[in-house]
């Protein structure tokens, strides 16, 4: 801050500085000026400036350092008081801005919420439809054409599924409600609303599951559950996707292990960004980048451990570490 004053001020004390060499010079030209007494005088007046500057330094300068400390704050209570005219004008200024940007704030929210309020009702109005839908192409004859439009439309349910959630994610702490969910039954519910696809695929289940209950919310890991299973089930062909569960060190474990095509390494860390497809096949139209992301996030708020091994070409596995049923009540109850 003192080098910004300095420069600030730098024409007045570069005027002051002229001002004395312009005093020092007279003198000298000047035989009838004494010299000395000149320069006697230019001194303590040189010195008094600097005193000057050091008193006025840090009442110049309390209100600036008070703006740099407050950087985002929009609240106008929170200015520092005025000492000046300037200073005033630039306190009045930030005043009006701040309730400018306030205004316009609450207005982008306002829309936002009437934005994602009107896309959830159009997501509840479409879900009508697609299971009157669904009906119509269970009861269609050929086999052929009802395999592959339940495929379609297993793609459209699990798109918007996904939109749904992913509306939600931003309140999900307001949708949490605790319990002891049935792992077993939250699987075999996933698995049955892609059997129509895994059947296409030739894509099969084998579950070992010791551990068949955890505490957390039953909605919200069924969509992690779902995210998993259709990724694994997306990029596998004829085989066999491993679910199991087991306890390490007072801790459920959820293991999903495909063998699927697998994930290059260079795309490991990069797997759970927002919109991140693959560098492998980057022309793979059908992935949003979404599912992981929203699985991620969603699984952060239950302190769900979302960890991932993969090999190119060999499958991948991912695993869920729930925590401990005392240090989740612990952390949820803060």
């Amino acid at each position: 801050m003192i080098g910004t004053f300095l420069r600030e001020r730098l024409s007045w004390i570069m005027f002051v500085i002229f001002l004395h060499l312009f005093i020092s010079f007279v003198a000298f030209i000047d035989a009838s000026i004494p010299l000395m007494s000149v320069l006697y005088i230019l001194f303590l007046s040189f010195s008094i400036f600097l005193v000057f500057l050091f008193l006025r330094y840090n009442k110049e300068t309390e209100f600036y350092k008070h703006l740099k400390d407050r950087e985002n704050d929009l609240d106008p209570s929170t200015l520092p008081k005025p000492d000046s005219p300037f200073e005033e004008l630039i306190a009045e200024s930030l005043r009006s801005q701040s309730e400018h940007l306030k205004q316009d704030s609450q207005q982008h929210m306002q829309l936002l919420d009437k934005e994602k309020d009107d896309l959830l009702a159009w997501i509840h109005e479409v879900k009508t439809p697609l299971t009157a839908m669904k009906l119509m192409i269970d009861r269609m004859e050929d086999e052929k054409k009802r395999a592959t439009l339940t495929y379609e439309w297993l793609r459209i349910h699990l798109l918007l599924d996904q939109q749904l959630h992913q509306r939600r994610i931003p309140f999900i702490e307001n949708d949490l409600y605790m319990e002891s969910a049935d792992l077993e039954g939250l699987i075999f519910s996933e698995i049955k609303t892609l059997q129509s696809w895994c059947i296409q695929k030739g894509i099969g289940f084998d579950l070992q599951l010791e551990v068949k209950e955890v505490l957390t919310d039953a909605k919200w890991l069924s969509f992690i559950l779902r995210q998993l299973l259709t990724n694994s089930v997306k990029y596998s062909k004829e085989s066999e996707i491993e679910i199991s569960s087991f306890l390490v060190d007072g801790q459920t474990v959820l293991r999903v292990k495909d063998h699927g095509r697998g994930i290059a390494l260079r795309d490991l860390p990069r797997i759970f960004e927002k919109g991140f497809t693959s560098t492998t096949d980057h022309q793979d139209h059908a992935s949003t980048g979404m599912g992981l992301y929203l699985a991620r996030k969603a699984a952060d708020t239950l302190h769900i451990l979302i960890d991932v091994e993969s090999t190119l070409g060999a499958g991948t596995t991912f695993t869920l570490t729930f925590p401990k049923k005392n240090e989740f009540v612990r952390v949820m109850s803060k």
